[in-house]
């Protein structure tokens, strides 16, 4: 497999409908300066180490990145409601077009 590709599970129904737990999910790792909203990332946990999570963008502030879960339940989801934005050096890399 080429090494810019990431095979994920999802864990968790925070991106449903559009991902389901259990799917598992290609991500490419691509350069920063293409990420742009409403794109699907994989991402550093900002307080869980070694921890990654998968949200869609919601907004993008200079460095900073607004992400949100798919799922409307907004109790279904930790996203940058509950810890803030990330940095967009944390995003590991997007889902393929494909998948989304």
């Amino acid at each position: 497999m080429d090494s810019r590709f990431i095979d994920v599970k999802v864990n968790g129904n925070s991106m449903w409908p559009t991902l389901r737990d259990g799917d598992i999910v290609r991500f490419e790792i691509i350069d920063l300066n293409l990420i742009k909203p409403n794109l699907i990332v994989l991402f550093k946990h900002p307080f869980k180490k070694n921890f990654n999570l998968i949200k869609r963008i919601s907004a993008i502030e200079d460095e900073e990145v607004f992400l949100v879960g798919d799922n409307p339940d907004p109790n279904a989801s930790e996203d940058s409601h509950n810890f803030g934005c990330i940095n967009i050096k944390d995003i590991i890399a997007v889902i393929t077009e494909n998948d989304s």
